[in-house]
Order: structure tokens, then sequence, then C-alpha cells
């Protein structure tokens, strides 16, 4: 029972950060109808932004996550303005063979840049081992539940709450209308990449820092695994890609 107990931990820290992906693979197509097959690799971005910024500046976690957020985020809106506005009129197949393209694009690029070497991502928060009965949590998992948890409460607000929120909701529902009612709809969609981006650079950074390396390579295991989770959550429903992460997760860590 103690061990089960712990699996489950273990399991809800790593599908915190599916969640995270997953959300930003359920945004894009509840959106366009999109299966973003880059995203993992701007997970991957992620890792390697916070590396490098906590190298070359030593900043502490909470500023490195902001700026590893922001300019995720970034990103993710100059792959949608490149790669997919130009063809939100084409075929499916069209879009998904631009996004396979995108995510080689991307891993290719880091390789290039920053070589194809694994790196130790730098430790900036010690990890300590705290026993709960017979239950044991780190410092690490701590950090990325509750880092996740509370991302994913402010997507809720920010969808439900804000004006681009309900902007989201109107362009998912029928995008021709909301069009016809005055909504920016390339704004939308570029808010929207923004917000998926951001939370998948947060959850490569907090790989990173959990398993202590990362690679240009990673982000094709958890990408596929965070589209799993979009899938099982019912793809397009926020809700259901935070729930499907964390059931992924607790899978993976049931059968290792």
């Amino acid at each position: 029972m103690d061990t089960f107990i712990q699996q489950i931990i273990n399991g809800l820290s790593l599908g915190s950060v599916y969640a995270l992906v997953a959300l930003g693979y359920t945004m894009v197509y509840g959106i366009i109808k999109l299966l973003n097959f880059a995203h993992g690799d701007v997970y991957m971005v992620g890792a390697f932004v916070g590396y490098f910024i906590i190298s070359n500046f030593n900043l502490g976690f909470f500023p490195t996550l902001v700026m590893t957020m922001l300019i995720t985020g970034v990103i993710g809106v100059i792959i949608y303005q490149i790669a997919y506005r130009p063809l939100r009129n084409s075929t499916r197949i069209a879009s998904l063979i631009t996004a396979i393209g995108m995510s080689y694009l991307l891993q290719n690029g880091m390789i290039y840049f920053a070589g194809p070497q694994t790196r130790s991502f730098p430790q900036i928060i010690e990890n300590k081992m705290f026993n709960l009965g017979p239950v044991n949590i780190s410092t690490m998992q701590l950090l990325m539940l509750v880092t996740t948890i509370s991302l994913m409460i402010a997507l809720q607000l920010i969808v439900q709450q804000t004006k681009l929120g309900k902007a989201m909701r109107a362009v998912s529902n029928d995008p021709e209308a909301a069009q016809l009612m005055g909504i920016n709809t390339n704004l939308v969609i570029s808010f929207t990449f923004f917000l998926g981006s951001m939370l998948a650079g947060a959850g490569g950074m907090l790989v990173g820092m959990y398993y202590n390396t990362i690679t240009p390579t990673m982000g094709a295991g958890p990408g596929l695994k965070a589209f799993i989770a979009a899938v099982v959550g019912g793809i397009g429903s926020i809700p259901g890609a935070m729930i499907g992460g964390y059931l992924i997760g607790m899978t993976e860590v049931m059968i290792s």
C-alpha cells in the first residue's frame, strides 16, 4: 500500500508536466483544428532557454521560469505566423506535414546551435527529500506540482474571465460567426499559440531541473505522450487535457 501511494505521487509529478504540454495541443486543436506536432519541440526549446538563462545570468527559479515562458510564447507565435497562418485555408494534410517539418526544424536547429550532446541542467534549487510517514517526496516534485497546478488555474482564469479568453471560446465554437462579430481571429489564434507555448516551455524547464539533463531530442517522447493525454481527455477540452496528462503520468510510473 505504501509503495502504491508513493507511485501515485511520482505519477502525479510526471503527469503534471504532460498535462501542461497537452494543454497546448488541445487549445490549438480547439481553435483551428490543427495537430501541432511541433509542440513537443517547443517543450525542448523551453528546457534549453532555461538552461542558457541560468548559465549566463545566474537567475533564480522564478525569474528564469517567467523569462522562459515569455520567450517560448513568442517562439510559438512566430511558428504560427510563419508556418501555419499561410496554410489556414489549405488541406489538413498540408498543415500536418508542415507541423512535422517544423518539429524537425526546431530539433535540428537546436542541434546546430547548441550541439547534439546531453547537457547537465544547473541546479538552482537543492533537491531535499521529505519523509511523510511511509511516503517520500522531494523538493522538485513539490515544486513541479505547485507550479503546474498554479499555471493550470491561471489558464482557466484567463480562458473563463478575460476578453481574450471569451474570444478564444467564441472562435472555437464558430470562427465565421466570431469574425462577423468583430473578433480578430488572427489575434486570438496567435494568443492561443502564445499561451500553449508558454506552458510547454515551463514544462521543459521543470523537467530539465528534475532530471538534471537536457538534449535536443528530448521533446519527441513527452510530446507524443502529451498528445495521447490530450486525446484521452477529449482533444479540444482543457479540463480533459489536464486529467489526461495526470492519467498518462500515473500509468507510465505504474508500468515502469
